[in-house]
């Protein structure tokens, strides 16, 4: 038997209810066009969204806030659940891991807030126009990371445990309501289901080039690649700031010795700009290559981590209508 549990929908809602007593719980709730996390609350709850790709907002955002004062916040310490995170985002966390909790230089605030965060993910049974995840060996659901893993299937939430953390919150959710193993026929739907996404993905991504690949094609690449794709760029850094792997930051010193991290983006005008006005990455055509340098030549050789995870934020949320997946398969062709 695998480690899955099921409870009716109905048990699940109220379980949630209950355990705002002890958690700030965030999902991904829908608003007109759009579904991005909410803080949830008994009214609320019912409106949560299961199953259905992606919020807005990246997860990275719940741990590297877009800007926070690194002595005077105490938000650390909030025990919280965070329900209906992708895959693509749960895999994003494994870079900042890798960065934030490295054994040497090991971020107190970002490890705090890591250990309070209960990670509920959502397995995709739904595609966005830009999802490839599977084109970077990336699942369209969660085996590791997370805590648990949920799939909403008819009237029923099944919960896979994947963690410790996990076994812990299955404990907790017991003693507010009614929680069974899966039966063997749902969990076999449920891997139909994801089996059917994890096609779906593929099929639409084919002649994009994989990670490895997409690395050794973007070092090769002459500048006037660059330069067409980056004329329609505005240097705005929403690709940035909406990716769930970039974690550049500005550390700003205010009085009382305060100091606040702000996130920073390498397509800013003055990202690389240094004392005497020397700028590196003045150019804008050389700011957009050095985006993709970091994520597939320059990080890959430090990291063990994927540093793109297939979600597609970046195309959707640029202004300038720039689509990376075209530039990799020109490149691949």
């Amino acid at each position: 038997m695998k480690n899955y549990y099921s409870l009716l929908n109905s048990d699940w809602n109220s379980a949630i209810d209950q355990l705002l007593n002890d958690y700030l719980i965030y999902a991904p709730i829908k608003s007109n066009n759009s579904m991005d996390y909410e803080p949830v609350n008994p009214e609320n709850i019912s409106e949560i969204v299961y199953n259905i790709p992606k919020p807005t907002t990246p997860l990275k955002t719940f741990f590297l806030p877009v800007k926070e004062n690194l002595t005077t916040d105490n938000s650390t310490k909030i025990k919280r659940i965070i329900i209906g995170a992708p895959n693509c985002d749960i895999q994003g966390l494994k870079i900042l891991d890798e960065i934030y909790l490295d054994k040497d230089y090991i971020d107190s605030l970002y490890k705090q807030k890591r250990d309070n965060t209960i990670l509920i993910s959502s397995s995709c049974f739904e595609i966005q126009e830009h999802c490839h995840c599977m084109t970077y060996g990336i699942k369209p659901y969660s085996k590791e990371i997370a805590d648990i893993s949920l799939s909403h299937v008819d009237q029923r939430i099944h919960l896979e445990v994947l963690s410790e953390k996990g076994v812990k919150f299955i404990t907790e959710l017991k003693n507010y309501a009614s929680v069974s193993n899966s039966p063997e026929t749902e969990i076999k739907d449920i891997e139909l289901k994801q089996s059917k996404i994890e096609y779906q993905i593929i099929n639409d991504n084919i002649g994009l080039p994989d990670y490895n690949k997409t690395g050794k094609i973007v070092e090769k690449a002459n500048e006037e690649i660059w330069k067409k794709y980056s004329s329609k760029c505005v240097s705005c850094g929403a690709c940035a700031a909406i990716c769930p792997t970039c974690t550049c930051f500005l550390l700003i010193d205010k009085p009382n010795f305060e100091k606040v991290r702000q996130l920073d983006a390498c397509q800013y005008p003055g990202f690389e700009r240094v004392a005497g006005d020397e700028d590196a990455l003045y150019e804008l055509s050389k700011r957009f290559k050095n985006r993709y340098f970091c994520k597939y030549v320059w990080k890959p050789q430090k990291f063990k981590s994927l540093v793109c995870t297939g979600c597609g934020r970046c195309i959707e949320a640029c202004i300038g209508k720039i689509n990376k997946n075209d530039l990799f398969k020109e490149l691949a062709n």
